[in-house]
């Protein structure tokens, strides 16, 4: 299995790309601060899944999972909170909103499955 054709990585990393398009119509003064924020929790998303993966020990691909959606769930208020302080337009949250949404299901799902498998 190729891990990099799969769905759920492939979601995450349009995400990541579509997060980082948003970037840049934040105000400079945020760069050091929420944007590196926002960068460091999107990243980790796609990072984690491959991470996870490519290890070995039982269960970590589990804990990986876990990470990119705790990673997931920062990144969703923090562009909420961006959205709220007027750093990005509603009609640009709601661009990435979709990404989120279908990444969250499809790791809630994969956490779950592999939980089920341990059992």
């Amino acid at each position: 299995m190729n891990l990099l054709n799969q769905p759920l990585l492939e979601r995450a990393d349009q995400l990541a790309h579509a997060t980082y398009d948003l970037l840049s119509f934040f105000p400079p003064e945020e760069k050091f601060a929420l944007v590196s924020q926002i960068r460091r929790a999107v990243i980790s998303i796609p990072s984690n899944i491959i991470e996870g993966y490519a290890r070995k020990k039982s269960g970590t691909f589990t804990y990986h999972l876990e990470v990119a959606y705790g990673s997931l769930m920062e990144l969703k208020y923090q562009l909420y909170f961006s959205c709220k302080r007027s750093f990005i337009l509603p009609e640009q949250y709601m661009v990435v909103w979709p990404f989120m949404d279908e990444v969250g299901k499809m790791l809630w799902k994969s956490i779950d499955t592999m939980e089920n498998k341990k059992v």
